[in-house]
């Protein structure tokens, strides 16, 4: 492009963008077509001249969306731009809430995790986002010290909000004994809810931290330093109450064989595995996800999403 061709697309554009005016009028003003004066337009976006930003809370990264999907083979990617000062886990949460409304067809039986951020993907969920969806817990969640739990009320809100049922899993996520777990999961209620959730026609779930921050110390299963041994062992955080290496392994297969809740191969042979995750400090984790087939359907914010392309390439 010439300078004098660019000085005019520059002109072009400030007519149009900032004056409003349409391409017959700055064809008219500036003495040329308005079919030129569409061409010239289209070369100061492909030259870096005009940058057009769409800055609505729920607007979307198409471009990295489509290469997210390249890299990985996922069905669908979502991700949400954060601007500075924006709750990450906020704005993916809300994505993630429009996603799973927008599912067709509507998932008649839904399995889902729990922690911070499903409760918060419950919270932004519109009431009636569909009807008569029932709604399993797919791994144990019965808080063991005096603080509220939250996988009973993030099943319970989701089925509420569609007119449906919340089947729970009256388990605690991770057992004392291997023996323990499997009394339990031999009792006939626990193994009817299980049996359920393995029929899920589509699974919501996000990952946890391999730290003292973790749902998990909160819970009262496993203590700081419980989490910092699964850490020196190469555990990059949690799916489902498993904690896994950063290939998508299980870390501890001991500790596995206390955890109550569906396997990860259910989760690697499900047609729709929705994994909702953001933020900086979860990005190892999601990488193990994504990379170890996981999920089909991720969704997350802009920085995690560059994350994983730029570390993958």
């Amino acid at each position: 492009m010439s300078d004098d061709t660019e000085l005019l697309s520059v002109r072009v554009a400030e007519l149009y963008y900032e004056e409003n005016k349409t391409q017959d009028e700055i064809g008219a003003l500036l003495g040329i077509t308005r079919w030129k004066a569409g061409r010239l337009l289209a070369q100061a976006r492909e030259k870096g001249i005009v940058r057009i930003q769409i800055v609505h809370p729920r607007a979307r990264r198409l471009g990295l969306e489509r290469a997210l999907r390249e890299r990985f083979g996922l069905v669908e990617a979502v991700v949400v731009p954060v601007a500075d000062g924006d709750d990450a886990q906020s704005r993916v949460a809300q994505a993630a809430a429009d996603h799973l409304a927008a599912l067709r067809p509507v998932p008649r039986i839904l399995g889902i995790s729990w922690g911070r951020t499903l409760q918060d993907v419950a919270g932004h969920l519109s009431d009636g986002w569909a009807s008569g969806v029932r709604v399993v817990q797919i791994n144990g969640g019965v808080s063991l010290n005096r603080r509220p739990g939250t996988a009973a009320s993030t099943a319970a809100t989701i089925a509420h909000k569609a007119a449906g049922e919340a089947i729970l899993l009256p388990s605690p996520a991770i057992l004392e004994r291997p023996e323990t777990k499997r009394a339990i999961e031999a009792d006939r209620t626990v193994a009817a809810v299980m049996s359920l959730a393995a029929q899920a026609s589509a699974y919501l779930f996000s990952a946890g931290v391999a730290d003292a921050s973790s749902v998990h110390v909160g819970s009262g299963y496993l203590t700081a330093d419980d989490v910092a041994e699964l850490v020196r062992k190469g555990a990059v955080g949690d799916v489902v109450g498993r904690y896994i290496e950063a290939d998508g392994n299980i870390v501890d297969p001991a500790l596995d064989e206390r955890t109550l809740g569906l396997g990860l191969n259910a989760l690697r042979s499900a047609r729709t595995a929705i994994f909702v995750v953001a933020g900086q400090a979860k990005h190892d984790i999601a990488r193990a996800v994504v990379t170890s087939g996981l999920c089909t359907v991720l969704v997350t914010d802009e920085a995690t999403a560059q994350a994983l392309l730029e570390e993958n390439r």
